[in-house]
């Protein structure tokens, strides 16, 4: 069977699945609705938050990145294991123990202010915004290509399908639906793994393949590294980035992946605090397990790339090469008239490629926008994942559930990020300080209708996308470094932190982080273009700036409590307690 009969038949039994879950776990309160009734196993939970992770990110972009940046991507790796350690030591069962369900209840309560939980919930909703966006980008390619549709379509499709399980379920059918999806990405992931290792190194264990010998006896690694000299590019296993750069950047997305509003609910749905301990290590184990392949992935991709197209006469190029061209994500431009496609550094077009209407001497694609550098070939690093398994011609079905996982990865992140905006919207705004005698029906409404503007918007942005899907990610990690996180650590381990402080340090952190991202990163549209990496600060990239925000965020937070009059007995004693084990480890409530 084709791919397209494959992809459509896997597809649909998988969406069959978490339809059939969905409406299974239809949310009757608002506790079913925002933290799935407090009633799901670790296991359960450890799978579903590992889902909810592992966002079309991890799934489609990241590999895609370190096979480009080679060394350089290994901040990804480092910054986004490490942070989920830190969020389930440090942050976790202490959340859990005080009792609130979202993030800006948390700080709302903790800084005994309305003032610090509306500045919570607005930069609970930039980041959300900002991370969400690269999700539907996400969804869009993937429908985009495995359905033959525009990516617009793409988009809109998976709007619709958030929609229904995110509406129906709320929290409680999120959960079991990311139960399935993580089973589906993690097989997804990894049987085009196994099968590309042993072809290429006799290995099964992509891991171990990686650092394995191929057919000629010299070490894969190597022989990229041959490869990319051979056409201009830095050695693979070299890094261009500065050390301060690396740190800055895995730090930032450390104490980023600490404070994602979407990530830290999951441990609410959990019965007790040591139930949520128990499922942030079994998340972690199932995380390990993406993690740890993607690199092996990456260079299994790039070999492949650059073997079965650099130097080839156009005319002989595999079928994938074309089908991925008529998405647009893959574009050629014979520069010197010789129909081979030459790959070397440099851009091969300016900004995204150009289609006009018409073919080459070769059949190919013509693009109007090539460059002046040598480079022929442009390829959009967000489809390595997708395109492996057809680059190392794997057997139609692995290409086909390739595509369900992507789905399942993107589909299962953006519905967490939708309920955490909505509850922002619902729980923290209105019932906690519009209206707070409001029904719980009527709360739940308005959670369901704030879904709604959510999913319009985050469309939006996935149809208007800035830049591609791990980039928009990781300015969302720095984001929500810069704000959150000191509020956090500091409202659990300081207790002489008051609401001035942390107001003061919200607003500076996220406030600095923004005119950062668009000075260096977007510049200001139609105005500006982006200021070069020469003019950074201490040499600090916009992904890494985050850490300097932070820093800034933890130090007026820290003077100007001390400037100010100390917070309220009782609020003292919450902190205390929070870190003290209670007798049988059930959370206390106040």
């Amino acid at each position: 069977m084709s791919v397209q009969v494959w992809t459509w038949i896997l597809v649909g039994i998988t969406f069959a699945l978490y339809f059939g879950i969905a409406i299974w776990a239809r949310a009757g309160s608002t506790k079913d609705f925002y933290v799935a009734g407090g009633g799901v196993s670790p296991l359960a939970n450890g799978m579903a938050t590992a889902a909810d992770w592992m966002s079309a990110a991890s799934f489609i972009s990241m590999a895609g990145l370190i096979s480009f940046m080679g060394y350089d991507g290994s901040v990804f790796l480092m910054g986004w294991t490490g942070g989920y350690v830190l969020l389930a030591l440090l942050l976790a069962p202490y959340l859990r123990k005080f009792g609130k369900f979202t993030v800006p209840d948390f700080i709302g309560d903790r800084y005994y202010s309305n003032t610090a939980r509306t500045v919570a919930v607005i930069c609970a909703l930039i980041v959300s915004f900002t991370y969400v966006a690269g999700q539907m980008r996400g969804v869009g390619i993937v429908f985009s290509q495995f359905l033959q549709v525009d990516i617009t379509l793409g988009v809109i499709i998976g709007m619709a399908v958030v929609l229904v399980f995110a509406f129906l379920g709320g929290m409680k059918g999120i959960t079991y639906t990311q139960v399935a999806q993580y089973c589906v990405l993690i097989f997804a992931f990894m049987v085009p793994a196994f099968f590309i290792s042993m072809q290429m190194t006799g290995n099964i264990i992509p891991q171990i393949g990686m650092g394995g010998t191929v057919e000629d006896g010299t070490y894969l690694l190597e022989k990229l590294d041959a490869l990319h000299t051979q056409l201009g590019f830095n050695e693979y296993t070299d890094g261009s980035k500065s050390t301060w750069d690396v740190f800055a950047i895995t730090l930032a997305l450390m104490v980023g992946t600490a404070g994602l509003p979407h990530v830290i609910v999951r441990f609410f749905t959990v019965p007790k605090v040591k139930d949520a301990r128990k499922s942030a290590g079994l998340a972690l184990l199932f995380i390990a397990i993406l993690y740890t392949t993607a690199p092996a992935i990456a260079v299994f991709a790039r070999t492949n790339l650059i073997e079965t197209v650099s130097n080839n006469p156009y005319k002989e190029v595999p079928e994938w090469f074309k089908n991925w061209e008529n998405t647009g994500l893959i574009a050629w431009s014979d520069k010197n008239g010789d129909g081979k496609i030459q790959y070397v550094n440099g851009s091969a077009t300016e900004g995204k490629p150009k289609y006009t209407g018409e073919r080459g001497v070769n059949g190919e694609r013509l693009v109007s926008n090539a460059s002046g550098s040598e480079n022929e070939l442009y390829v959009d690093r967000d489809i390595m994942v997708l395109a492996n398994p057809e680059i190392a011609n794997l057997p139609n079905w692995v290409v086909a559930l390739v595509a369900a996982g992507g789905l399942a990865a993107a589909l299962s992140t953006a519905a967490g990020l939708l309920l955490v905006i909505s509850t922002s919207i619902s729980h923290d705004l209105i019932k906690k300080q519009i209206k707070p005698n409001i029904s719980e029906k009527g709360e739940l409404l308005a959670a369901r209708i704030s879904i709604l503007f959510a999913i319009i918007i985050a469309g939006l942005f996935g149809i208007y996308p800035p830049g591609f899907v791990a980039a928009v990610v990781a300015l969302a990690f720095g984001l929500a470094a810069a704000s959150f996180f000191p509020a956090i650590i500091l409202g659990i381990f300081d207790k002489r932190m008051n609401r001035q402080g942390a107001v003061a340090g919200m607003i500076v952190g996220i406030t600095l982080m923004l005119i950062y991202m668009v000075v260096y990163k977007t510049g200001l549209i139609g105005v500006m273009e982006p200021r070069p990496k020469e003019e950074w600060w201490f040499g600090t990239s916009p992904e890494g700036f985050g850490t300097i925000a932070m820093i800034v965020n933890v130090v007026v937070s820290v003077i100007v409590s001390r400037m100010t009059p100390e917070p309220p007995k009782v609020v003292q004693e919450i902190v205390e307690d929070i870190r003290i084990p209670s007798g049988a480890g059930e959370a206390s409530h106040h």
